[in-house]
Parts: C-alpha cells; sequence; structure tokens
C-alpha cells in the first residue's frame, strides 16, 4: 500500500490514475480545487482542497505521502502555458520543503519532446494545430525545468502521441526519450494504459 496525494483527479487522465490507484489498494488523497467535482467515492480515497501553484499548498498535500502525483493540465493551448510548467515549479518547491522526508514527485508529461523514428522531435511534425504545440511545449518547459532538479525524486512520464479514453489491457511498451510507436508507426495508448503503466 502506496499512499498517494495526486493533483488533477478530475481529469482525463488524472481520475483514471485515481481509479487505477484505489483499484490497487493505494491510499489516495486527491487534491482538488473544487470537491463538488469528485464524484467518486471509495474508503481508500481522501479529498482535500489544495492549490498546486501554491508551493504551501502542495508541501501540506504532500507530507506523510510516499508519492506526489501531478495529472493537472490547462484545457486549451494558453491554459497549459499558464499552468504546466508553473505548477511544476511549485511541485518541486512543496516538495523540497519537506526535506529528507520528500515524497517521490510523478509528474505526467507530454510526448511533444520525444524523438521520433526519424530522430526528430514529435512537436517538429508539419501541421500541427498551434493550440497543440502550446501545450507540447508547455510540457517540454516543465521537463526542461525537472531537470535542473537535483534534491528532489521526480520522474516525468510522457504518454504515447495519442492518448485517449479507452480500454484497459495491461500492457504497454515504454521508452526513455524515444516515442513508442507500432509496426504501423502509430504511437497510441488509452488513458487507462497510462494509469497502469504510472
Amino acid at each position: 500500500m502506496v499512499r498517494i496525494a495526486l493533483f488533477g483527479a478530475t481529469g482525463t487522465i488524472g481520475s483514471r490514475v485515481l481509479r487505477e490507484a484505489l483499484e490497487r489498494g493505494h491510499q489516495v488523497t486527491a487534491v482538488v480545487r473544487d470537491p463538488a467535482k469528485l464524484t467518486e467515492r471509495h474508503p481508500g480515497l481522501k479529498v482535500t482542497t489544495g492549490d498546486v501553484l501554491d508551493p504551501a499548498s502542495v508541501a501540506a498535500a504532500a507530507e506523510g505521502q510516499d508519492v506526489v502525483v501531478s495529472a493537472v493540465g490547462g484545457g486549451d493551448g494558453p491554459g497549459h502555458v499558464a499552468t504546466i510548467e508553473p505548477a511544476a515549479k511549485s511541485l518541486v518547491a512543496g516538495v523540497r520543503s519537506l526535506g529528507a522526508m520528500a515524497p517521490r514527485l510523478i509528474a505526467v508529461g507530454g510526448a511533444g519532446s520525444l524523438r521520433t523514428p526519424a530522430g526528430t522531435k514529435v512537436w517538429d511534425a508539419e501541421g500541427i494545430p498551434e493550440f497543440l504545440l502550446q501545450i507540447m511545449h508547455a510540457h517540454g518547459d516543465a521537463l526542461d525545468y525537472y531537470r535542473t532538479v537535483s534534491d528532489v525524486r521526480w520522474t516525468n512520464l510522457s504518454p504515447a502521441g495519442t492518448i485517449e479514453p479507452g480500454e484497459r489491457t495491461g500492457a504497454y511498451r515504454t521508452a526513455l526519450e524515444d516515442l513508442v510507436v507500432d509496426e504501423q508507426g502509430v504511437s497510441r495508448i488509452s488513458a487507462e494504459d497510462y494509469a497502469v503503466a504510472l
């Protein structure tokens, strides 16, 4: 049993991470801005109000936990720009303030900065809409920041090129900096299987 503080528990990915963690018997504290939006009920679930952009709020939620998971998003492109990197800095500051008792931080990342089989980055492909580029680069900027952090244990878990609600198969493949693709060159994972991997 792991104690997890989860930011972003009401979103597409966060809600699947929440369900997966609870089904595995973990104790989850869902940290949300509006508790009324979280309808999930489970004996292993505690819901608390918090703000991922406030390091003191992060520290309060992270204290006594084994892991802090950030599955926050920003909705559209500008929302991601305003949220993702600032949240990364706030999460690190909040976790860092707990010193030797700090939990590991796991952040849901983006696929944009991953290397394609052609050797380019995903975000360098032709024809990507501007709002998607903003989302990709917001996650890339957060990852660049995480890479400067050496005093907090962190993991940034990028999804496949396409992630959307679907079936939980329990099967997935991993890589480090490379986009994972199938035999047809398609990179796809269900949000449910991403939650399994996380």
